[in-house]
């Protein structure tokens, strides 16, 4: 059996490899500041972890568990599904000013990313 701590990374490389499939299949792309992207997939990854979904990290829950029972804001969320209109600026169209060219992110900048914010 695993431990919770073991299975972190892995969480936080199944939504990386979740946000870079996304992006490709829906024609969106990263921030062009790569940083707002790694800091948002680890906010999903560190909800799945600790509510089993991967909610929304930016916004405010008044109780995150009904939220994800409401699945409204689970990742992808309805108006990113619906609209293409990511509240995260994780997936942007190719015409939004902060869209940059990337769809794939590195592990070392989102394990840089999420040392800094334990730090």
């Amino acid at each position: 059996m695993t431990s919770p701590s073991a299975d972190k990374p892995k969480t936080l490389e199944a939504m990386k490899h979740f946000a870079e499939q996304y992006a490709k299949r829906t024609n969106t792309y990263f921030c062009s500041d790569l940083s707002v992207t790694a800091v948002v997939i680890e906010g999903l990854a560190r909800h799945k972890e600790d509510l089993g979904s991967p909610l929304c990290p930016c916004r405010h829950y008044e109780d995150k568990e009904a939220e994800v029972k409401n699945t409204f804001w689970n990742c992808p969320c309805v108006p990113m599904r619906e609209r293409k209109e990511c509240h995260c600026m994780l997936f942007l169209t190719p015409d939004n000013d902060f869209a940059g060219a990337e769809q794939s992110i590195s592990m070392e900048l989102l394990e840089e990313v999420k040392a800094s914010l334990s730090a």
